[in-house]
């Protein structure tokens, strides 16, 4: 029997089509930029994330696990737009929640840091401070969507208490996420299994994008520069970006070591298949 709880993530296609908003962080990156993304898509929807700092393969690694956390009964419950409990009154509030949001249900997650640590596939789940530093990061990005005609605002996520004595974690996902985690309309299956052999930054990014992209068991075809461009969305001169396009050829082989198909039918163009869902 597997010592792992989690077997996948229901995660949002938003939060994992947006480009940008995951992508390959190199030194003193976070000090000097800021994350400004905005993801548009059809019929006039959009959404917008902004933050002080820019998200790395971390940061979408620990939000996998909160996402596929929120999915388990065990871990998590529901807090209706007026909630009946103190604890639920201030985790929406601390989401922030704007305009259609306000009318919207989000999920708890009820766990600790050592369990998340664990379940993404940290080497030693009882360091759980870089955990706790991407859940802040987290929570400092505000969101701002429109979809469907309807316009809300909110917090990535709401950390309410994360008990350095206790290891303790208990926050809130917002509005899109939990609809996502909940089975409603459109969403991004992750094997978390897949997660957690998952070793380089430029991988994880990767996967994220391609899973969002090819449905499990089929495949697609995709430029090099494209999957350059989901990593490190900047331009840059043709000698580094020759230095990414080798980066990421070496990324496509960790996903091969998970059962991908990876074909390069033409000089820098791709056919990608993604493993059929067994389980």
């Amino acid at each position: 029997m597997s010592c792992f709880e989690l077997t996948h993530a229901r995660h949002d296609h938003m939060h994992c089509l947006a480009p940008g908003l995951f992508r390959a962080i190199s030194h003193g990156q976070r000090r000097r930029d800021k994350l400004e993304v905005i993801y548009r898509f059809g019929g006039g929807n959009q959404i917008e994330f902004s933050g002080p700092e820019p998200l790395g393969a971390d940061d979408l690694r620990v939000l996998q696990g909160l996402v596929a956390l929120a999915g388990l009964e065990s871990q998590s419950n529901e807090i209706e737009p007026v909630a009946v409990s103190e604890t639920g009154a201030i985790l929406r509030d601390l989401l922030d929640l704007r305009w259609a949001a306000n009318q919207q249900r989000v999920l708890v997650v009820r766990s600790s840091l050592r369990k998340l640590a664990k379940e993404v596939g940290y080497a030693n789940p009882r360091d759980t401070n870089t955990v706790r530093c991407c859940i802040e990061r987290l929570w400092k990005v505000s969101v701002i969507a429109k979809v469907a005609g309807q316009r809300s605002g909110f917090r990535l996520l709401a950390n309410y208490v994360s008990d350095t004595q206790t290891d303790g974690l208990f926050l809130a996902l917002n509005p899109l996420l939990t609809y996502a985690i909940m089975g409603n309309g459109r969403h991004v299956r992750i094997d978390m299994t897949e997660v957690r052999h998952l070793n380089g930054s430029i991988a994880r990014l990767l996967h994220q994008r391609l899973c969002a992209w090819v449905d499990c068991g089929q495949k697609r075809a995709v430029q090099l520069d494209t999957l350059v461009a989901y990593a490190f969305p900047d331009e840059v001169s043709t000698a580094t970006h020759r230095k990414r396009q080798s980066r990421v050829r070496k990324a496509l082989d960790e996903l091969t070591a998970l059962g991908w198909s990876i074909c390069e039918h033409a000089k820098g163009r791709f056919t990608i298949g993604r493993p059929a869902l067994s389980r």
